[in-house]
């Protein structure tokens, strides 16, 4: 499991080892980069896949569709909501 501290990196590295994103560094990532737009360009099913991998890594669910919308908002966004559940 994850250091909180080193949560963001992380995911991005979860992110591109999941969706097998080749020719993405999770270094390249930005914190508040969308997933959805540029540079990422995913599609629902690829964050769903995201959201059974976070599930798998970390425990937790996200099974509310308004929370889900937030959370998934950026990289940044999905680490501050897990740190709140972790909390």
């Amino acid at each position: 499991m994850a250091e909180l501290p080193d949560l963001e990196m992380d995911l991005k590295r979860l992110l591109v080892k999941r969706l097998r994103l080749h020719g993405v560094a999770p270094e390249s990532i930005a914190d508040d980069a969308t997933f959805f737009g540029p540079p990422l360009g995913l599609d629902s099913i690829d964050l769903l896949e995201f959201a059974l991998a976070i599930e798998e890594a970390y425990g937790i669910k996200i099974d509310d569709d308004e929370l889900g919308k937030s959370a998934f908002a950026s990289i940044g966004a999905l680490a501050v909501f897990l740190r709140a559940q972790r909390a």
